[in-house]
């Protein structure tokens, strides 16, 4: 059958997308938020959730990158017409993805003072961050499985199920949240920083036990694993280790960031912790329209429909762009009450708003760079992502962060080093599109 490319079929996709995507980073904005405004260590609490939230979030985006590989391959063979084919490929896939995700936590669970230390943390910080992190790091191999699982349903053309099981965790998080860090007078003792690790940790595991129920009774693929591999495992394999790649490029920025926030000291880490998660979820409400670009650019490809292709392009540059321009909007009519949510703490609140202008401004140009980042990732083109997100790092972004640090742009010149980055990720993926598919537009 061949693919409509119109508003409502990729808003069908798009907005559950949308509403799973920003599902996700909620869960660290309200650990953030809620710890931010403890009595006691409110600030220091603060900072703790956004260095090992930071730190989490690469790992996660690191091994993660399977989902968008798992996705763009079954939605291939499904727009060719061959699902049948590669049935047997999810559940090895999700098996990889647990092994690596019992590696990594391993390997950092016996070191993790000494991580936080590379970070800068350091004393009641450094405390809260090695007690967080020993809870949180736990629903690491379970997050890990629930998005290898949403990336199963987004190959199927499918993301209201990973809508559900990102909701369903969210507001589980909130709720356990608020219970956990502030307890229940005579029933249960605040539990503070550690009660948000907890609630994270339960909630997690919550979304992991419906994921697999989805699994098991919306599709036909078995979780039993069966052997000999699957011949699209090496491809899976390859395209996921050029995305660990570019996720660790990508991570290697956010990470350098919060040490140079935190090395400016206590008020600018509790600032940036704002910041990042301010911009991180803007960044998943543009995603959404990058998820349906992944989605439907895959099922395209594998079908050779090259001009729904481009048509599919333009219309998600124009939706993801309309996105940004409202939440730029927004932002700017709801400037103070937005820090408010985080932190009561008014110097950590002034350093916030000194640096915001800077990330209501940008998000046009993230819009560009997301929706084709997913667009590309359902195309495949996973190697031109690797090597974009490289290049927008290490010549684009770490310059500009120390050319700022050496200029004394202070807590300014990171914002600005994030601005370059995106800049310079948007304009190499919209070169690269057209000079790949204008010719075979041509042609048909």
């Amino acid at each position: 059958m061949k693919t409509i490319v119109n508003l409502k079929n990729i808003n069908k996709l798009a907005i559950p997308a949308t509403i799973a995507g920003i599902s996700e980073p909620l869960l660290s904005i309200t650990d953030a938020a809620i710890v931010g405004n403890i009595p006691e260590y409110g600030l220091e609490s603060l900072a703790a959730a956004g260095i090992v939230g930071s730190f989490l979030s690469m790992l996660i985006w690191i091994l993660g990158q399977t989902r968008s590989a798992i996705s763009a391959i079954i939605s291939q063979y499904l727009g060719a017409g061959r699902l049948d084919e590669v049935k047997t490929l999810p559940v090895q896939a999700i098996f990889f993805n647990i092994l690596l995700s019992i590696i990594i936590l391993l390997s950092t669970v016996f070191v993790v003072e000494e991580i936080f230390m590379f970070l800068k943390a350091k004393d009641k910080i450094l405390e809260f961050c090695v007690s967080y992190y020993g809870i949180r790091v736990w629903g690491f191999p379970l997050t890990l499985f629930t998005f290898a699982v949403m990336g199963i349903f987004r190959g199927l053309q499918n993301t209201s199920w990973p809508m559900v099981i990102a909701l369903i965790g969210a507001v589980l998080n909130i709720l356990l949240d608020y219970i956990f860090v502030y307890g229940i007078e005579g029933v249960l003792e605040p539990m503070y920083l550690d009660g948000a690790a907890w609630a994270s940790l339960l909630s997690q595991g919550v979304m992991a036990i419906i994921a697999f129920f989805l699994l098991v009774l919306k599709t036909d693929i078995s979780l039993k694993l069966r052997f000999p591999l699957h011949p699209e495992l090496g491809r899976l394999v390859i395209m996921s280790l050029n995305l660990f790649v570019r996720a660790l490029s990508l991570n290697i920025a956010l990470i350098l960031a919060v040490r140079e926030a935190t090395d400016l000291g206590d008020r600018f880490i509790g600032a940036h912790t704002i910041a990042i998660n301010v911009w991180l979820f803007s960044a998943f409400f543009i995603d959404g329209y990058g998820a349906a670009g992944n989605i439907l650019g895959g099922k395209l490809l594998g079908a050779k429909d090259y001009p729904n292709l481009w048509n599919l392009a333009k219309k998600i540059i124009q939706y993801g762009v309309t996105v940004s321009l409202v939440l730029m909007v927004l932002g700017f009519v709801f400037y103070e009450p937005i820090g408010r949510l985080f932190s009561n703490e008014q110097v950590a609140l002034d350093t916030f708003y000194s640096v915001f202008y800077i990330i209501i401004l940008s998000l046009p140009i993230n819009s560009i760079a997301f929706v084709f980042d997913g667009l590309f990732k359902g195309l495949g083109e996973m190697k031109y992502l690797r090597n974009t997100l490289l290049g927008a790092t290490f010549l684009g972004f770490v310059p500009m962060l120390y050319l700022g640090k050496y200029l004394g742009w202070g807590f300014t010149g990171i914002w600005i080093a994030f601005t370059v980055w995106m800049l310079i990720r948007g304009a190499a993926l919209v070169f690269k599109f057209n000079s790949k598919f204008r010719p075979l537009l041509q042609k048909t």
